[in-house]
């Protein structure tokens, strides 16, 4: 059985095409079964599916027989069964499942042709939870007939294996991915009308300014606009074009307890401890490993081949964040009480780019969140970051050298 790690563009986009709906949110959804089923209406058909995200979704019919089918990127069905959400008397069955990797399915079996009138996702802004409906009225057939069909849209194609992914060189100046966390209809922390969002793109923004001037680096951002872009995309991004390091941007912020300081993270399998655990559930809902084509791979092969490459890029990985560490507190910035930990976050698990996470601070502490509305505080982190992946850089080529040799 092979193995296949897919890229998925994620944009915002909403497209009408007859019969034909698709719209772009966010990555790993569950599917909650209070407030959701299919009913019977005077006009028709509705279905309203309660999510805990929002989630890239398509939706279109299809003849002989006739049926809605709704694809999503991705939902968690858990234990649900199609007949729990099943309460029509027009629907004959409705089933759902994994479609292909990373994609969910379901399929809504109808007595006949039904046309579809709306899909409208919105987004329940006190929980971050989605509902979605769609509605659907009697059609005649010859109408129904000229609707169906699955749309052809960017990112929905089935990816054709025998083309390899585009790496850039390896050669010439060291290429940093700057990755600032959340973005788009995904807001991150939220204190008093201060969003992580748009914290991050600012710092990353200023940061990449600064690098720049170091001379011998070009810079990438994983978004440069508030916009959304899947976890898996953020590592696509960093592979397509080369890069030599990703770091991810983050202030969190806690609902019990207080914190106050920066933290780096790593990967790991498994959290170093529940507060890690609960951070990576709220940044990421996903296990994807993305970022390299193992196609024609059998299983056993391809993670002989992930190990193999991250034997290498994590000892990489962990120096750059004691390197992190160095620099931050060298500048009298503010450190965690532990600083150093390591996560199961979606972002860092390229295994052949040096990856990690960094909190700035915490916007729930009043003290950090003054310090990332401060351009000056931000300056002076910008350039302990600036100093630290010089070092590392430098401590890399020669540990590179003594390899080689």
């Amino acid at each position: 059985m092979s193995r296949l790690i897919k890229f998925f563009a994620a944009c915002v986009l909403g497209l009408w095409a007859g019969a034909i709906v698709a719209q772009e949110f966010s990555g790993l959804a569950r599917l909650e079964i209070e407030g959701s089923g299919v009913v019977d209406t005077k006009d028709g058909i509705t279905l309203n599916l309660h999510l805990s995200q929002g989630v890239p979704y398509r939706v279109f019919t299809l003849a002989a027989p006739e049926r809605l089918v709704l694809d999503f990127r991705e939902v968690d069905w858990g234990a649900i069964e199609g007949p729990a959400l099943d309460h029509s008397e027009r629907v004959t069955a409705l089933r759902m499942g994994g479609f292909r990797p990373g994609w969910s399915r379901m399929v809504v079996d109808l007595d006949g042709p039904y046309a579809l009138e709306s899909a409208d996702l919105q987004l329940v802004a006190q929980t971050g939870h989605a509902k979605l409906e769609v509605v659907l009225i009697p059609s005649e057939a010859e109408a129904f007939a000229m609707a169906v069909g699955a749309p052809d849209l960017p990112g929905w194609e089935v990816p054709k294996t025998d083309q390899p992914v585009q790496v850039a060189p390896k050669d010439g100046p060291m290429l940093i991915m700057l990755d600032p966390g959340h973005g788009g209809i995904d807001p991150g922390a939220d204190q008093g009308g201060v969003l992580e969002k748009d914290l991050m793109l600012l710092f990353a923004i200023e940061l990449k300014e600064l690098l720049v001037r170091s001379g011998d680096v070009e810079v990438m951002l994983t978004r440069n606009t508030d916009s959304f872009v899947s976890l898996e995309r953020r590592v696509a991004i960093a592979h397509q074009a080369g890069a030599d390091l990703f770091l991810s941007l983050h202030a969190d912020a806690l609902s019990e307890g207080h914190a106050h300081g920066a933290t780096v993270y790593t990967l790991s399998e498994s959290a170093s401890d529940a507060a890690s655990a609960a951070l990576a559930e709220r940044h990421d809902r996903t296990d994807i490993l993305a970022g390299i084509d193992l196609s024609g791979q059998d299983d056993v092969v391809a993670d002989i081949l992930i190990d193999l490459a991250r034997m290498e890029t994590q000892p990489r990985a962990d120096r750059l964040a004691e390197a992190l560490r160095l620099g931050i507190k060298q500048r009298g910035l503010k450190l965690t009480g532990r600083p150093m930990r390591s996560a199961g976050f979606s972002v860092l698990k390229s295994p052949d780019i040096p990856s990690v996470l960094l909190e700035l601070g915490f916007l729930s502490s009043p003290k950090d969140r003054g310090n990332l509305k401060n351009p000056e505080w931000r300056a002076v982190m910008a350039a302990s970051i600036r100093d630290a992946i010089m070092a590392w850089r430098r401590a890399d080529e020669a540990t590179s050298d003594l390899a080689r040799q």
